[in-house]
């Protein structure tokens, strides 16, 4: 255990907490001297079913390890439920200083097989429940002056090599935790309230592994995730890839010369021929930043 307790007298809320990732950024937070609110609802990998010996079991371990935990495990599938759970986490120490929401589930269904009311739960659990969850402990939040929010999305959404067929769904929830991150760390600049996503990479249950993996640990991204949950994380917007022991943050920002939206400062066409004639232009930007990115990121591997 680290001597520096950067969290001391901090309280904090993981969802998704009981095992894998979740467990292990409750695990690193509350060695750095936080009181971690463990919430799992006790799901099995297809996100179904409740069982409140996985939140028990996981904050008992803690507990035994010198880590002041609680365990939760009440859905938070809606507004209502998302509201009680941030109350029966603010009666703990009267506070709620961070939260993190890592629950969701990989289930892949094809287009022609995806049913509207999985489509819904993933959007339930995985994009509305943060949404609820912050709102709920914005006052709280703001009154104090600080807070740090940490969402989770994920490569399979934001990079087309990486997509996986099947996971509509879960993409779907995992760029609208983009979106959130971007409005509410906008909203949450003027409070002291920084939010940021994560993008993690591990192996779980989601990849079949249910014993100590020998790469792709938990453990290996837990120092991120923590970094942004503290107060030493100070700026909002980023997306926080982890995998492995490596860190990369990244963000969408406007290029140079934009005077949006009348001046794209891009290619110019007026007509669906010119559109189609100039279509290997307007996709040249794109390739050409992205190689801009790949040089720079190889001089600095060879620097370091």
């Amino acid at each position: 255990m680290t001597d520096q307790q950067y969290f001391e007298g901090q309280t904090v809320l993981i969802t998704g907490a009981g095992r894998g990732l979740g467990l292990a950024y409750a695990r690193t937070i509350g060695q750095l001297g936080a009181t971690v609110l463990l919430h799992d609802v006790g799901a099995n990998t297809d996100g179904e079913g409740n069982d409140p010996a996985v939140a028990s079991a996981a904050a008992g371990q803690l507990a035994e390890e010198g880590i002041d935990a609680h365990a939760f495990h009440a859905p938070i599938e809606t507004h209502e439920q998302c509201h009680a759970l941030v109350q029966a986490c603010l009666d703990v120490n009267g506070h709620l200083d961070a939260f993190i929401h890592n629950a969701g589930w990989v289930a892949y269904a094809s287009i022609e097989q995806i049913e509207d009311a999985a489509f819904d739960r993933a959007m339930a659990v995985m994009a509305k429940a943060p949404l609820w969850i912050a709102q709920a402990a914005w006052s709280s939040l703001r009154q104090a002056g600080y807070g740090r929010i940490v969402l989770t999305t994920s490569c399979r959404a934001l990079f087309p090599e990486y997509v996986h067929q099947g996971l509509a769904a879960y993409t779907a929830a995992k760029m609208a935790a983009v979106g959130l991150v971007n409005v509410l760390a906008a909203e949450g600049a003027a409070h002291g309230i920084v939010v940021n996503a994560v993008s993690p990479v591990a192996k779980t249950r989601m990849w079949g592994i249910n014993n100590e993996p020998t790469e792709l640990k938990p453990t290996d991204v837990a120092p991120g995730v923590a970094f942004l949950a503290s107060s030493l994380c100070r700026e909002g917007g980023w997306i926080l890839r982890a995998a492995n022991g490596q860190f990369h943050a990244s963000r969408a920002e406007e290029a140079s010369g934009v005077d949006y939206p009348r001046d794209l400062n891009a290619v110019s066409a007026n007509t669906f021929e010119e559109v189609a004639e100039r279509w290997g232009d307007i996709a040249l930007a794109t390739r050409e930043a992205r190689q801009v990115t790949g040089d720079m990121q190889t001089m600095r591997g060879k620097r370091s």
